[in-house]
């Protein structure tokens, strides 16, 4: 009832054809989720809304724990709504009929796996609205070894910030406890702010913000991200050299003979190159 089926997980996320895990979420492999932790959330957009109309995958505007710290992984998405005492009752009974205890927010990081991140809808709640302190960070930290974007608040957070490799996207923080919310759903559909994300996309947090990669797409997002790396060294080195203006070099399809003299140097240097039409 709250936690969603693998069947129903499946069902949301149709478009990936690949290997998913046990709860049935997309499961993107290693390698991907490591070269994606070079994308930029800009390489990201122009994948996801110039080339497949993904207009609502980035949020910006968090407080952002480690800027200088990239978070990368698979999302479970948590959705949690305002008390209602009538729909607390019913989902305290669920976790009871499914031997889970503690906060209801320790029901789902008790089922985190390694590269899991949590995406978690807390309506904007910071006051009562912490999903998190330092000990279900540190759990969160041991389990799946990345971090956690919420849309709310956590508490702790200087013992929080002395996590390593963890970070934290929220809307602030509040040294109060999380108090009159309940938690109606994981692995479903759930809005962060102005994005809409699915479980199993994959998470891009940066300086700038985070971008909810979905699962199918992201190894396209991660080779053009290391197409555009790699036109940007050979275009920085011509146009030192004085061979080409930076108008012919700055736009998104070189002339001909330069693409043919990118190809020739990737060639020159034994590298592969993915040529553009």
């Amino acid at each position: 009832m709250i936690f969603q089926t693998p069947e129903r997980v499946a069902a949301l996320t149709p478009a990936y054809p690949l290997e998913r895990s046990a709860d049935g979420r997309p499961r993107v492999p290693d390698d991907i989720l490591e070269r994606m932790r070079r994308v930029t959330n800009d390489e990201a957009w122009g994948v996801l809304e110039r080339g497949h109309g993904y207009q609502f995958q980035f949020e910006g505007g968090w407080t952002n724990l480690h800027p200088e710290r990239i978070l990368v992984g698979r999302a479970v998405t948590v959705r949690m709504v305002p008390l209602r005492p009538d729909l607390q009752e019913v989902v305290q009974g669920v976790g009871a009929g499914e031997g889970r205890s503690g906060g209801q927010n320790t029901w789902v990081i008790d089922t985190l796996e390694e590269g899991d991140v949590l995406v978690v809808d807390l309506f904007g709640k910071i006051e009562d609205g912490t999903f998190i302190g330092d000990n279900l960070a540190t759990t969160i930290q041991a389990r799946a070894g990345t971090g956690l974007v919420v849309d709310g608040g956590i508490r702790d957070l200087e013992r929080v910030f002395q996590l390593p490799d963890f970070n934290v996207y929220c809307r602030g923080v509040h040294p109060t406890a999380i108090l009159d919310v309940t938690l109606v759903e994981v692995n479903g559909p759930v809005r962060i702010g102005g994005a809409t994300v699915l479980p199993g996309d994959v998470v891009l947090g940066t300086r700038e913000g985070v971008t909810f990669v979905p699962p199918h797409l992201a190894e396209e997002v991660v080779t053009r991200s290391e197409d555009v790396r790699q036109r940007d060294v050979f275009g920085k080195g011509r146009l030192a050299e004085g061979r080409y203006t930076s108008g012919q070099i700055d736009v998104s399809v070189w002339a001909e003979e330069i693409e043919a003299d990118y190809l020739a140097w990737c060639a020159a240097q034994g590298l592969e190159a993915n040529p553009r039409r």
